[in-house]
């Protein structure tokens, strides 16, 4: 009996030293797939500005990511369950980063980036994916330590690539952010080959129109979805849509920018980490997201008369720290009660909803900007924000 234990202790230690293992190589990876698709975000509004676009052709580049994400998203979760594997759509994510990132420093004009800015944004669909994968690695108890494991990652590579760009773009011109980002991703490519697949236990056939209809049925998945598409609304709008452009309009350099994404990325991080975790115990969950989103708001109000880089960075770190409040707890909210063989079908419409407000965000806030100026699509972002506040009073119960 003694042999048997000394047998059975050293494999169960083998088998959480090799998760780790595949943990830390996962998150490799991720950083990676990041970095890559991040790296000319900052610089992105500006440079569509630069090829001569109006505000509205800028919301629509930006918009179309998140269009693209409404129309694959939910297709590639479903299709990753269906075949019960998740190497293929991997795969799929860093070969779109990549030609994406091609398709930026083909032509100097407004339609190629928009073709580009779709193709990324099919990149972002095989996100779905990830987030399952990574998933897991992990005893069912612990899924909400690694969405924070994730979410963490992912913030230090969205804040390390987008630190840079500016610099870059100032320094060596507009395509040197496409050209590092396409090299990132085909190295993460090459890293990906080494993946060993991952084959969730299923129970029957593969996830049917039914299970389908019935995991879109469930109420939490289907509040917090609606309530990631206004929290994507206000991100679209202000970090990763015209903050910059309000920062080049009051005399900031393109190489400043790193400054206002610093701004923003960092107190998001810790927020993402902590934060939750620490006002959630506090003020539950409902009032934590309640604050998240109407401290979103007034800072995004804030935004356009702000004097100076100095005081907008102000903003962004207020904006920052509250909006990393909200993605986790709703990130989380969004698969809790799923069974795991339909997690990544659940994921995949969680996903695909939230990038209606990544899409009509920017793209509303855009057409509203050519006419009234940039203020006008910040305003748009505080209402988005604030009536989310509202509807998280109601929505949202705590245990």
């Amino acid at each position: 009996m003694s042999d048997q234990l000394q047998v059975v202790q050293p494999k169960a230690a083998d088998t959480a030293k090799r998760k780790g293992s595949s943990r830390f190589f996962f998150l490799m990876i991720v950083f990676l797939f990041w970095f890559s698709s991040y790296i000319y975000v900052p610089v992105l509004s500006p440079y569509v500005e630069h090829l001569g676009a109006s505000y509205m052709m800028v919301g629509m580049v930006l918009g179309v990511y998140g269009l693209m994400q409404i129309l694959f998203r939910l297709p590639i979760g479903i299709g990753s369950d269906y075949i019960n594997r998740r190497r293929p759509f991997i795969f799929l994510g860093l070969i779109a980063s990549g030609a994406s990132c091609v398709l930026f420093m083909l032509g100097a004009q407004p339609g190629w980036a928009l073709a580009a800015r779709a193709v990324s944004g099919i990149a972002a669909s095989a996100w779905v994916v990830y987030s399952v994968m990574f998933a897991g690695y992990f005893p069912k108890e612990e899924a909400g330590r690694a969405m924070g494991m994730l979410q963490f990652t992912t913030v230090i590579a969205q804040l390390s690539s987008m630190m840079i760009s500016g610099y870059m773009v100032d320094h060596w011109g507009w395509n040197t952010p496409f050209l590092i980002g396409g090299i990132v991703a085909f190295a993460a490519l090459l890293l990906a080959l080494l993946l060993p697949e991952q084959r969730p236990e299923k129970q029957g056939n593969a996830v049917k129109i039914k299970d389908l209809t019935l995991v879109m049925k469930e109420p939490l998945l289907v509040r917090v979805s609606l309530l990631s598409v206004l929290a994507h609304c206000v991100l679209f709008i202000t970090m990763f849509g015209y903050t910059p452009n309000q920062a080049l309009d009051i005399g900031a350099s393109k190489e400043s920018l790193g400054w206002l994404t610093l701004a923003f990325m960092v107190p998001h991080a810790v927020a993402t980490l902590y934060g939750s975790r620490s006002f959630g115990k506090w003020m539950g969950d409902r009032g934590t997201l309640m604050l998240g989103f109407a401290g979103s708001a007034l800072f995004t109000l804030l935004i356009p008369s702000m004097p100076s880089l100095g005081a907008l960075c102000a903003t962004q770190i207020g904006n920052g720290f509250m909006q990393g409040l909200i993605f986790p707890l709703l990130l989380g909210k969004s698969v809790s009660g799923i069974a795991p063989y339909k997690r990544a079908t659940a994921m995949g419409f969680y996903q695909a909803v939230y990038a209606i407000g990544m899409s009509g965000g920017p793209f509303v806030a855009g057409w509203i900007s050519s006419v009234y100026g940039l203020t006008g699509g910040f305003w748009l972002g505080a209402v988005a924000a604030g009536f989310a506040a509202v509807l998280s009073w109601f929505w949202v119960k705590d245990k």
